[in-house]
């Protein structure tokens, strides 16, 4: 039986996806994902291969449980901020952008953005199974309480635009990875490309 290295089970489990998560980066800026296994996982987390099985019984698996532990804690921050219907939709908007470019220098969040990580991106689901879908949900949500509110300028397709200004959010996290000293810089190029595709023109 593993020895157990906490207190508890459930603060030695912790302990483990800590690891996992470590081990996970390590390899990413070493070699292509394709090219890492379980057995390099195991190795390098300082894991029995047997062990690392009781975790997820494959390397996707591991990968998508990797993904959800990292999304849950920014998905709760993200919805608590969607929910303040009070404030205005740009302020929540502006808080969201933040939130998420700050929760990417977390090392889980970071798996998904470093160089080798796009066969690592493409193993998690579509749709509501996968774990940053409710990021996407949430800002939709925002969006659309801006523009019935008048805030906002009418936008054709909420969700379609929520989606490419996606792509300038991870410009921004693949910018503070390179250079964390330019963190507060980018936050308000990102907050200004984010407002400029749905405010309306002179706002």
């Amino acid at each position: 039986m593993p020895r157990i290295r906490a207190a508890t089970i459930e603060e030695h489990h912790e302990m483990v996806w800590a690891d996992l998560t470590e081990a996970v980066r390590q390899l990413l800026l070493e070699r292509d994902y394709d090219s890492i296994n379980m057995g390099h996982i195991a190795a390098r987390a300082g894991l029995a291969r047997n062990t690392l099985y009781n975790y997820a019984r494959d390397k996707r698996a591991l990968v998508l449980a990797l993904a959800h532990r990292a999304s849950l804690p920014l998905a709760g921050q993200v919805a608590e901020i969607a929910a303040r219907s009070s404030d205005p939709a740009a302020d929540r908007l502006r808080e969201v952008v933040e939130t998420i470019l700050a929760a990417s220098t977390q090392h889980a969040l970071r798996l998904m953005f470093l160089p080798n990580s796009s066969p690592l991106v493409a193993e998690l689901p579509d749709g509501p199974e996968n774990p940053f879908s409710v990021l996407v949900a949430e800002v939709v949500n925002i969006v659309e309480a801006g523009v019935a509110a008048g805030e906002f300028r009418p936008v054709e397709d909420v969700r379609l635009t929520v989606e490419l200004l996606s792509g300038a959010m991870r410009a921004g996290i693949d910018r503070i990875t390179r250079d964390p000293d330019a963190f507060a810089a980018t936050v308000r190029a990102a907050q200004e490309v984010v407002l400029a595709a749905v405010t309306r023109t002179g706002d």
